[in-house]
């Protein structure tokens, strides 16, 4: 956004290994002190470049290419579902259709303090639910008292068991709100409520371990920014919108995300979110921050991710303290994780080629077969194309069903 403008580059504010206490102190205070939304995150500059001219072109077309690279895959290796075994305990390996909560709730004792308290609710099935508000709000009270035995007050966050790309998250600060929600949830489905991070800043930690290694490693690490705009007690929220570089080119997102208040006039100095779930597809801006790959956080993240059975492949959604301490592999907590069909989402970065996010994609591919390859070997079955299809297609239309997002 045009209100995250900053003379300073990132590299500029990553420590030096020889500085001194005080322009540590320094760095710690500039990191800390950063905008109301993105607090912890490197000041972000979007420059000349908001968007890159393929970042939000329609997915079918984008992906044509990685699909084409699957199938010439799937021929040198005689297989086509080899990607859906890299995480064996996780179903079709987190490529679709797997639950967020079982993936949290398979982590070992050490994991698990590491990643933010949640519950799943009872199936939305009952329509004497719907009758009445007394029933509805009977059953959110109850639902929020299995909640609070684990820690989870409101405000919370709610979304689908099962989704992709940030369908369905919400912020709930109260009992009404959730209330709400489930008017617009779909039946047969269950939701998930979950501890409200406490820490501002988030990323997308990408983690790889090939079948056998000992250790893992991090590959990529995207920064998410919340896109805001900044009231001048005169403009709407619309007019706000479309004065700024980049929300404007994505006015339709956040005009949906924000139809009640359009067109009420923010004070003047205000900061006014725009969006809460860390999606690019929900508008966030993501940043390259594999500049803030080290070997302690990557040594962290391992010793993670060993905790959760045969897992060797996928993205960890983390809020985090602030970027000098992620770095240092410390104060940060896992919202979510996701399998096989993860990417290194750092390629949606405004300044990233067309070229390298694609040899981003397909170096990602290639690593799947690869993985997949070693684990069939070991004798895990290989799903079935149909099984991945009809999975797929079934996730996509529960997507589409979801309540809009935050």
């Amino acid at each position: 956004m045009s209100n995250y403008v900053n003379s300073h580059s990132v590299e500029t504010q990553v420590e030096r290994p020889n500085q001194s206490v005080q322009t540590k102190k320094l760095f710690m205070q500039d990191i800390e002190n950063q905008d109301p939304e993105n607090r912890g995150l490197p000041k972000l500059e979007l420059g000349s470049k908001p968007v890159s001219f393929f970042e939000f072109w329609p997915a079918w077309f984008f992906y044509i290419p990685i699909v084409i690279y699957w199938i010439l895959l799937s021929l040198r290796y005689r297989n086509f579902g080899l990607p859906m075994v890299v995480n064996p305990h996780i179903d079709l390996g987190g490529m679709v259709g797997e639950s967020k909560l079982a993936i949290l709730e398979s982590a070992g004792e050490f994991a698990q303090t590491f990643v933010l308290p949640c519950v799943i609710s009872e199936y939305v099935v009952d329509d004497a639910l719907y009758k009445s508000d007394e029933s509805l709000l009977a059953h959110v009270e109850n639902e929020l008292t299995k909640a609070e035995a684990k820690d989870i007050t409101l405000p919370l966050v709610v979304k689908p068991e099962l989704g992709c790309r940030g369908a369905g998250v919400r912020l709930i600060h109260n009992k009404m709100q959730l209330v709400e929600y489930l008017r617009l949830f779909p039946k047969g489905r269950r939701y998930i409520l979950q501890k409200l991070a406490p820490y501002s800043a988030e990323a997308g930690v990408f983690y790889e371990r090939m079948p056998g290694e000992a250790k893992g490693r991090v590959t990529s690490i995207t920064l998410k920014y919340r896109p805001y705009v900044i009231g001048d007690g005169v403009s709407t929220l619309k007019t706000l919108i479309l004065k700024d570089s980049r929300a404007s080119i994505l006015r339709d997102v956040y005009f949906e995300r924000n139809v009640e208040r359009l067109y009420s006039v923010p004070k003047p100095g205000e900061c006014v979110p725009l969006a809460f779930a860390g999606s690019h597809s929900r508008g966030s801006v993501f940043r390259n921050g594999n500049e803030f790959i080290s070997t302690e956080l990557s040594e962290k993240i391992d010793e993670v991710m060993q905790d959760f059975p045969d897992f060797h492949y996928g993205r960890l959604d983390v809020k985090f303290n602030n970027i000098h301490l992620l770095k240092e592999g410390k104060e940060f907590v896992i919202i979510e994780i996701n399998g096989v069909s993860s990417e290194k989402t750092h390629i949606w970065d405004s300044r990233t080629s067309l070229y390298s996010a694609f040899a981003t994609l397909f170096e990602q591919y290639t690593t799947l077969f690869k993985m997949g390859y070693e684990m069939h070997k070991r004798g895990h079955r290989v799903p079935s194309a149909i099984t991945l299809v009809k999975t797929w297609l079934r996730e996509l239309k529960q997507s589409n069903e979801y309540p809009s997002t935050d």
